[in-house]
């Protein structure tokens, strides 16, 4: 599901998307340390890296990917993750 918006909060550590009424916020910590990216989950089954001091990390760029994503880049050089569309809503729970 595309959300109807998408901001980063001035602090640059929330990202928030809106889906009609609703607003999910996440922080930039949490999605820095669950990037879907390889260098965070691996390249197969049980080889997910665990990411640590990440409590201050901030989004310093989005940049649209076609239609289905976007490609976030951390204040610590991370930016290797494409963050779809149906992986924010299949997580919208979990910040």
């Amino acid at each position: 599901m595309i959300p109807e918006e998408i901001r980063l909060s001035k602090d640059k550590q929330s990202l928030h998307l809106r889906y009609g009424d609703d607003e999910v916020r996440f922080s930039a910590q949490w999605l820095r340390v669950n990037s879907p990216s390889a260098e965070v989950q691996g390249h197969g089954p049980g080889q997910k890296v665990t990411v640590t001091g990440k409590e201050n990390v901030r989004i310093v760029d989005i940049a649209p990917v076609g239609n289905y994503a976007v490609k976030l880049t951390f204040d610590d050089g991370h930016d290797s993750g494409l963050f779809s569309w149906d992986y924010f809503y299949d997580h919208k729970e979990s910040p």
